[in-house]
């Protein structure tokens, strides 16, 4: 078993520029994160001995491009959570001594699509034959489908639904770089355009341009880099089915149900342990899942728990404090914006920063809740 802090991350950057990018391929939004978190810990292409990232991009396009020789690689792809088991798989390279010093990389031009690789289902699929035929069309047409059972399972409203983009645009309000940062409120969200029942635009994510780098190695060695150290207390993954039509229970996510609390159980801590959280909000829904089956909430009140302030600026469990995928950026697979954000509350350098906070759990999605990946993070070594 790794143990609770012993791998730590040193470097972690976002790329230059997100949102519209147009001047940018998938990757070079790839290397120009990387080299920017390669730069803030002092570290060159030769430093780096692992190599992670999802595709489209494949690790040895992005060892080739930045010159690294890795000894250890993970091209792990299970949508928009793989860098959290990217995190999770670096973190046991380290610990066996596979790798010394890993790069887990990101970059998507969801925006401007620029060598951009569209990929629907192939008709011999699970989904080409089982969902396909029938008429959803991407994340928005597929997800109403639990959102639909959970509303009615659990009472929740439309209202409930709006009020999740709201608290996240509250945040959003607080940092720079987010794409959308005017306030927004409960009949804004529900007056604007339709995209899939029960889903208004203000509910869904954004589509833009960016990318992301983490590095990581020993607690060991995390003195010999300028950076602060933030600690991997502990990690969760798994997966359920690709077809969201066949999810065990719409109420809930089985993949939730086991990464996020084999996280929590590996880090030895316990929800109210917890200062800070994000969930990945691809869609509003996705919070409200994450809360109830992450533990944080009682089956059927996450709605009530952020209606009542709680995870908002000021309140006790602040929750997606970059503005999320609605606000702030949502290339296509967002966990790296996510973990990004987890860093930076964990060094005290957030745009929004909680006050004192000490443990942040970054939970993510992949597909339409068919893959799970968590992470526990800590700016203090057990």
């Amino acid at each position: 078993m790794i143990g609770r802090g012993e791998i730590a991350v040193v470097g972690a950057a976002e790329s230059t520029k997100i949102g519209k990018v147009p001047g940018m391929s998938q990757i070079m939004l790839h290397a120009d994160a990387a080299l920017n978190a390669m730069a803030e810990c002092g570290l060159k292409p030769s430093d780096i001995d692992g190599v992670a990232c999802v595709g489209p991009m494949m690790p040895q396009q992005i060892a080739h491009y930045l010159g690294i020789t890795p000894k250890w690689v993970d091209g792990t792809g299970v949508g928009g959570c793989s860098f959290m088991l990217h995190v999770r798989h670096a973190a046991a390279a380290i610990h066996a001594g596979y790798a010394k010093t890993i790069l887990i990389t990101h970059g998507e031009s969801g925006n401007s699509r620029i060598n951009a690789t569209p990929r629907p289902p192939e008709p011999e699929s699970l989904n080409g034959q089982f969902e396909v035929p029938y008429g959803p069309f991407g994340p928005p047409t597929l997800f109403p489908i639990p959102v639909l059972r959970y509303m009615k399972t659990r009472g929740v409203t439309h209202e409930d639904l709006a009020t999740v983009s709201v608290v996240t645009r509250e945040w959003a309000g607080k940092n720079p770089r987010a794409m959308f940062r005017d306030p927004i409120t409960v009949d804004d969200v529900l007056g604007s355009r339709m995209i899939a029942y029960p889903f208004r635009i203000l509910q869904c994510c954004l589509v833009t341009d960016g990318g992301g780098a983490l590095i990581l190695t020993s607690s060991d060695r995390a003195k010999d880099f300028p950076t602060k150290p933030v600690y991997i207390l502990g990690t969760g993954e798994s997966v359920e089915t690709n077809m969201v039509s066949q999810m065990e229970d719409f109420s809930s996510s089985r993949a939730f149900r086991v990464a996020g609390p084999t996280a929590i159980e590996a880090a030895g801590i316990d929800r109210k342990d917890v200062d800070h959280l994000m969930i990945y909000d691809a869609f509003a829904h996705l919070p409200l899942y994450g809360l109830e089956d992450l533990g944080f909430c009682k089956p059927g009140e996450a709605a009530g728990f952020i209606r009542e302030g709680n995870t908002r600026p000021g309140g006790k469990l602040p929750l997606n404090t970059n503005g999320g995928g609605l606000s702030y950026t949502h290339t296509g697979m967002y966990g790296m914006f996510a973990l990004q954000e987890s860093v930076r509350q964990m060094r005290g350098t957030a745009p929004a920063q909680v006050a004192g906070a000490k443990i942040s759990v970054c939970h993510g999605v992949g597909g339409m809740f068919s893959a799970s990946g968590t992470v526990v993070f800590s700016n203090e070594r057990p």
